[in-house]
């Protein structure tokens, strides 16, 4: 069984995707789901989804190996991140090489960085007149937004197009192939 953690900071609505997509499978299961937000909804998703979720603040996340421990604990074999907003310890980049990855809703390596998330990544993309945006999930490495690219889906941004429409199509593809590459890398399949 190759087991998953997810970090998230928001909504969860790609968790909550990711959890939906491997319920019930014998081979994959969503073990943990991190959250450095109480807030979060993530949480009551997680809730309702009966995942465990496991809470940290800034000091343990930086300045402890809780994190890395407890993953390697529960014998984690990918860690996911899904609209996860802090840049990653080095500590925990160590500890899961090429085991960790992220979504960008943009096409890296434009519009990536400290700062470009959400919202903001979808501004940025209409206030500069481009025709395409779409999604990059790429592996995790100590800087935002570098690591080794995985895969990249696009879609058009239309003339007239706001912000929000350019993030319901981004979420789209998100919902669509997350947990689409995610099983890829761990199944192989």
């Amino acid at each position: 069984m190759k087991r998953i953690a997810i970090f998230a900071s928001g909504s969860g609505s790609n968790a909550e995707k990711i959890c939906e997509h491997f319920a019930g499978r014998d081979d994959v299961d969503v073990s943990l789901i991190f959250t450095n937000n109480p807030m979060a909804g993530v949480i009551k998703r997680a809730l309702k989804l009966q995942v465990p979720v496991v809470f940290f603040d800034r000091k343990t996340f930086y300045h402890t190996g809780k994190i890395p421990q407890i993953l390697q604990n529960e014998g984690i074999d990918l860690v996911v991140l899904a609209g996860f907003m802090m840049l990653v310890p080095p500590v925990l980049v160590e500890a899961f090489p090429n085991k960790m990855i992220n979504i960008h809703p943009a096409l890296l390596p434009k519009y990536g960085g400290k700062g470009m998330y959400g919202h903001f990544v979808h501004e940025a993309v209409v206030n500069a007149g481009e025709t395409e945006s779409g999604i990059t999930i790429h592996y995790v490495n100590e800087h935002y937004d570098e690591g080794d690219i995985i895969f990249q889906a696009k879609c058009e941004v239309a003339p007239g197009d706001t912000p929000d429409d350019v993030a319901r199509k981004v979420h789209a593809l998100e919902y669509a192939h997350y947990p689409r590459v995610i099983d890829e890398i761990l199944t192989g399949r």
